[in-house]
C-alpha cells in the first residue's frame, strides 16, 4: 500500500514548486481532478516523469505497467523494459507520489503475438521489429481496453511523438526531439486508438525530462534507456531463435554473388542483411589463391536452400521498395486509401536512418516506393514509414517491406 505520510509530504513540496515543473495539457474536458488517465509504466524515466507530471497537473493518475518478459527470472539478469526491475522501480515511483498502480500479467500473449513472430521471421529471412508488434498487438490493442475499462478518458505513453489537431482529424508528428522521436514505431496506430491516445513527452527534449524527474526526486532519474529489444538479453537474437526454433541452426553455403561458394555457416539465422562483421569469411578466394581485400556484406538471405549470399556494398543498393500492409494516419489518404495515387514523401526505412525523398506509387493496399537515391542495407520485414513532403513532421503512415531492387527495371 503507497506511504501516504510521504505521499503528502511530496505533494506538499510539488505545490512550491509550480514554476519549476510544466503543466501539462492533454486536451481533456475541464475540471482536471475528474478526467481519470491511464499511463503505461513501464518503469524508466520517461513513463514514470510522465505519470508524476500528470499527477502535479491534477488529473487522476492510474499506473499500469505490463509484465510482458521478467529477464531476472528467464535469464538470471536484470535490464530491458518491462522486466522484473523495471516493475519494482514504476512501483516505488508510483507509491511515492500516491498513483494508484497495477501490473499486469500478459506474458503469455506477448509470448504468442510478438516472441513466435519475431522468431519466425527471422525463418522466413526477414528482419522484424518486435517493438512495432508489440505496440501494434499488445499496448494499443490490450492495454487500451484495458483503460477503457477503467473508465479512463485516455491512455498516455512516455514515446517521444506529438498528437496535433489537424484539418481531417488528429495527427501523429516527429517529437521536437528529432534525436529521440519514436514516431517510426508507431506508424501501425489506428486513427480510432489515436484519439484515444497522448504523449506528453513529445515537446519536450530527453535532457528536459531527466531534469524534470531529478526535481520530482525519481530516483529513476539517471536510469539509461533501453538499447536491446526486451526479451532479446544482450542483443543475441540467435539464442532466442534457436530455443523457439531450433530448425534455424541448420548449416548452409557462404555464397559470392557470382555463385562461388566461399564458406558455411552454422545457421542463417547469424546473419542480417548488410551485415560486415562476423561473418569468418575474410576477403573473396579465387582460384590461383589471390584474394580480394574488399570487405564482404550479406546482400540476401534464403531460407529454403539455407544459403547466405555476400557481396561488395554496392550490391546492398536499392531504389526501389515494394510495401504492403499499409496504415494511413492522415484523415484524407485514409479516406482514399484504395485510389491508385503518386505523390512525393518523406520515407523512413530503418529506425536509425535519417528520412530520404521519394515517391509513392499507391495501389490499393500495397505501395511502390522509388527513392530520389540508392539506400543501403534495407531489408524485407523492416517497415517503411512515410512523413509529409513539405515539412518532414507530419506521420502520414506506413507499411511493411516486401522486397526490393537495387534499380527501378
Amino acid at each position: 500500500m503507497p506511504n501516504f505520510y510521504l505521499c503528502s509530504i511530496f505533494i506538499d513540496n510539488l505545490l512550491l514548486m509550480d514554476d519549476l515543473l510544466p503543466d501539462l495539457d492533454l486536451d481533456l474536458p475541464s475540471p482536471r481532478r475528474d478526467q481519470r488517465v491511464v499511463v503505461a509504466m513501464s518503469g524508466g524515466v520517461d513513463s514514470s516523469t510522465t505519470a508524476c507530471l500528470l499527477k502535479h497537473s491534477g488529473y487522476d493518475v492510474i499506473g499500469i505497467t505490463l509484465q510482458l518478459y521478467d529477464h531476472g527470472l528467464k535469464i538470471g539478469s536484470v535490464g530491458g523494459c518491462c522486466a522484473g526491475k523495471d516493475i519494482y522501480d514504476a512501483r516505488v515511483v508510483a507509491e511515492l507520489f500516491g498513483i494508484p498502480h497495477y501490473v499486469l500479467d500478459y506474458e503469455s500473449r506477448f509470448h504468442e503475438r510478438v516472441i513466435e513472430d519475431f522468431a519466425d521471421s527471422y525463418l522466413r529471412g526477414k528482419t522484424p521489429i518486435p517493438c512495432v508488434q508489440c505496440n501494434q498487438r499488445i499496448k494499443f490493442r490490450d492495454l487500451l481496453i484495458t483503460a477503457r475499462g477503467l473508465g479512463a478518458s485516455a491512455l498516455v505513453t512516455g514515446h517521444y511523438v506529438r498528437r496535433v489537431p489537424g484539418p481531417h482529424g488528429v495527427e501523429l508528428h516527429r517529437a521536437i526531439d528529432l534525436a529521440k522521436d519514436q514516431s517510426y514505431f508507431l506508424f501501425t496506430t489506428t486513427r480510432e486508438q489515436l484519439e484515444f491516445l497522448r504523449f506528453p513527452l513529445g515537446n519536450f527534449r530527453k535532457n528536459q525530462t531527466r531534469n524534470y524527474a531529478s526535481r520530482l526526486g525519481l530516483k529513476v532519474q539517471n536510469k539509461p534507456d533501453s538499447q536491446d529489444i526486451c526479451f532479446v538479453p544482450n542483443g543475441k537474437y540467435s539464442e532466442v531463435v534457436k530455443k523457439l526454433r531450433p530448425e534455424a541452426y541448420e548449416p548452409g553455403e557462404i555464397v559470392h554473388l557470382d555463385g562461388t561458394v566461399i564458406g558455411r555457416h552454422e545457421g542463417i539465422i547469424h546473419y542480417t542483411i548488410g551485415q560486415r562483421r562476423g561473418l569468418g569469411i575474410g576477403g573473396r578466394k579465387v582460384k590461383g589463391g589471390q584474394s580480394h581485400t574488399d570487405p564482404l556484406y550479406v546482400i540476401s538471405l534464403s531460407p529454403e536452400t539455407h544459403r547466405v549470399v555476400v557481396g561488395p556494398r554496392s550490391a546492398l543498393g536499392t531504389n526501389y521498395v515494394l510495401i504492403g500492409e499499409l496504415n494511413w494516419l492522415v484523415g484524407e489518404l485514409h479516406a482514399n486509401m484504395n485510389i491508385s495515387s503518386n505523390f512525393r514523401v518523406f520515407a523512413k526505412l530503418r529506425s536509425s536512418q535519417e528520412i530520404t525523398m521519394g515517391t509513392l506509387h499507391l495501389t490499393g493496399d500495397s505501395a511502390k516506393l522509388i527513392l530520389d537515391d540508392v539506400q543501403f542495407g534495407i531489408s524485407a520485414g523492416q517497415a517503411a514509414v512515410f512523413y509529409d513532403a513539405e515539412a518532414g513532421n507530419r506521420l502520414l503512415g506506413g507499411g511493411w517491406i516486401m522486397r526490393t531492387r537495387k534499380f527501378l527495371e
